[in-house]
């Protein structure tokens, strides 16, 4: 198991199944107050005023876990950050899905507001590609919240629109942004 040590306080590592269970979750913030997301219209992407707020409840929180597990019960890797308490998560599926397989999910990347800023989700997506690398995936596809925060985030890890659309995901989540990063391949 890989565990990377950013400094004394902050620990990235995959976690194990007996370590995702609720009270991991207990001092995890996740709101995101959002004003402006990206839609497609007639084709073209543009920035609209849409006011919400994101944060999760207790029961969103026993989803999430359920969920996490399932990741890892289907051979999916779970990540946490730790600052001592968790701040941050990511998941990457192992479900293979476009025209040539060619695609892993990264069905989760959460920090806690309070860490946000940092770099800490940087760094984890770091960690995301490395594990897809390690088996030889040629693209992460996610499928983003349209915040104009969260598509900044994207961008600046160089990911862009998906070349081909999970009709799956796009129904579950129809105003999200279908993105996609291309692992890139070493000489």
């Amino acid at each position: 198991m890989r565990e990377v040590l950013l400094n004394k306080k902050v620990v990235i590592r995959e976690l194990k199944k007996d370590e995702i269970n609720l009270p991991l979750f207990s001092n995890f913030n996740r709101y995101q107050e959002v004003t402006k997301c990206w839609r497609k219209i007639e084709g073209e992407w543009k920035i609209k005023e849409i006011s919400f707020v994101d944060n999760w409840d207790e029961n969103q929180y026993k989803e999430l876990v359920k969920y996490l597990l399932n990741t890892v019960d289907t051979g999916g890797t779970v990540w946490g950050v730790f600052k001592e308490e968790l701040v941050g998560f990511a998941s990457l599926e192992n479900e293979f899905f476009g025209s040539k397989d060619q695609y892993l999910q990264l069905s989760s990347i959460h920090i806690s507001k309070e860490s946000r800023g940092e770099g800490l989700g940087k760094k984890l997506f770091k960690e995301v590609v490395k594990k897809a690398k390690s088996i030889g995936l040629e693209k992460i596809y996610i499928s983003a919240n349209s915040s104009i925060e969260t598509i900044a985030f994207y961008k600046s890890l160089g990911c862009v629109e998906a070349k081909e659309y999970n009709d799956r995901l796009v129904e579950e989540e129809p105003c999200d942004c279908q993105l996609e990063y291309v692992i890139k391949k070493e000489n």
